[in-house]
């Protein structure tokens, strides 16, 4: 199931399929109608343009070679709208030359038949990432307080990255993204394209950690045919992919030394050499690079090139991690609630007060994936209701220090040490008992102890089982 819709208010996305074979036209048809998406098709590119001219469409999935007129001319009409949709290109033909001026008219993909449901997924599933973030981008116009594209905060910190993200959008400077797994990296990059003038062209994202060091290379550049063995065909790389628009180097700090020398001279000469090639190709590109990596320190190790370095950091922007947004916190629950609500069909009123406040207190140390996660599993368990303490899982009350007691004061003539830290111990058992509902494993985990230590420690200050008897012993202090 291709992802479509990740907002959960968002219209139905509409796809144009431009196609004179028959098979394939009915057969991409049914295949997105099956994926739920709002779908026309036309038999040529004259009647696609004109269905382009009659009513909006946010992706057009065009082949290349048609009778009347080429799929180039209809991504070319495409670009001329108002809110030019997503552009997709196939074809049965190896043509180079016709990729590149694909791209040039800003063509997010461009992709060879026989086509393949695996791929087909795998393309639309950035491009429903490209129209989201097109939509957004309309309806914040770059302006809202609390957000920007699909990325979500008020916080102090958060505003600040809005406002820089506004001012480098402007730009054709380099951007260097610092921050932790989770934390929102690429919709970052992507908020900054989609502000930028580069927005009708695509957004080439590339993870250099997660593309073998022998394929990212081919990958980025591309090769002619021959160059290697099983290169049958010659292939477009994601720096010509991206002309006129921007590429993401997603953990660039993962980058071999070797690849960090080529991807220096793209930065100084706009240049890339294709494997196998002979000459160079000119590319108008930006570039935004990722890391969670300390850049400096892997210079010091001589890992990581500084000339290189200081190309890509003209413009740092560091994202902070979701522990210390806790003000954010509530914003990005409720939106997962809703989104997930609407996912799952399910009817989830909300969160409770006390929940919240372990989600507050807990450390995140997956950001905002994590909570976003959390909150997913949470209401496809729960289904319907309040989700309270009882619903989330053990790891959340595992620390004794995200209880919330207030400081204890010194009385002017001085306290009994051993009395106030026995009384202490009391409360805080008492406490953490209670918040876990009298589950003692729970408990014990809250406060960091073993559960016969705990046991133990409720026979040594004679804490009962029952909550009321407990109860009463804190309100007759």
């Amino acid at each position: 199931m291709v992802d479509k819709e990740d907002d959960f208010k968002a219209e139905p996305i509409k796809i144009l399929v431009v196609e004179d074979d028959a098979d394939n036209r009915d057969f991409l048809r049914g295949f997105f109608l099956k994926e739920g998406f709002d779908v026309q098709a036309a038999e040529d590119g004259e009647k696609g343009i004109a269905l382009l001219e009659k009513k909006p469409f946010d992706i057009v999935f065009t082949d290349l070679k048609m009778p009347k007129a080429d799929g180039l001319q209809v991504l070319e009409a495409a670009k001329s709208l108002p809110f030019p949709p997503v552009g997709i290109l196939f074809t049965g033909y190896a043509d180079v030359d016709s990729a590149v001026k694909a791209m040039k008219l800003g063509t997010f993909d461009y992709i060879r038949k026989p086509l393949r449901i695996n791929t087909l997924k795998t393309v639309l599933k950035h491009a429903c990432s490209q129209v989201k973030y097109g939509r957004a981008g309309k309806m914040t116009d770059g302006k809202s307080m609390e957000g920007l594209g699909r990325l979500l905060g008020k916080s102090d910190g958060m505003q600040k990255i809005f406002e820089l993200i506004r001012k480098v959008a402007k730009t054709n400077s380099t951007v260097l993204i610092y921050g932790e797994s989770g934390t929102g990296k690429e919709l970052t990059a992507r908020a900054i394209h989609e502000l930028s003038s580069r927005r009708a062209s695509p957004l080439i994202p590339v993870n250099c950690g997660a593309i073998p060091e022998d394929l990212l290379e081919s990958e980025l550049f591309g090769h002619e045919k021959g160059a290697f063995t099983g290169a049958l065909h010659t292939r477009i790389g994601r720096f010509e992919l991206a002309n006129g628009g921007t590429v993401f180097l997603d953990e660039i700090g993962d980058m071999s030394p070797s690849l960090q020398v080529k991807i220096l001279r793209v930065l100084q000469e706009h240049e890339i050499e294709r494997l196998g090639g002979v000459r160079s190709v000119h590319v108008d590109i930006r570039v935004i690079a990722a890391t969670h990596r300390d850049l400096e320190k892997a210079i010091r190790e001589s890992r990581f090139r500084e000339d290189l370095y200081y190309r890509l950091n003209v413009i740092p922007i560091e994202l902070p991690p979701l522990r210390d947004r806790g003000e954010d916190i509530p914003l990005l629950t409720d939106y997962f609630l809703k989104k997930f609500n609407a996912k799952n069909d399910s009817r989830i009123e909300g969160i409770t007060d006390d929940a919240l406040q372990y989600f507050r207190q807990y450390t995140w140390p997956g950001n905002v994936r994590e909570l976003e996660n959390l909150v997913e599993r949470l209401v496809v368990l729960k289904g319907e209701g309040m989700i309270s303490e009882e619903d989330l899982p053990d790891k959340m009350f595992e620390s004794a220090s995200r209880l919330d007691f207030s400081p204890r004061k010194i009385l002017e003539n001085g306290i009994q040490f051993s009395t106030a830290v026995s009384e202490y111990e009391k409360e805080l058992i008492i406490h953490a008992l209670k918040k876990s509902k009298w589950v003692k494993n729970r408990a014990a985990k809250m406060l960091g102890m073993n559960r016969t230590t705990l046991v133990e420690k409720m026979k040594k200050r004679k804490i009962g089982g029952d909550p009321k008897a407990s109860q009463s012993a804190i309100s007759s202090k």
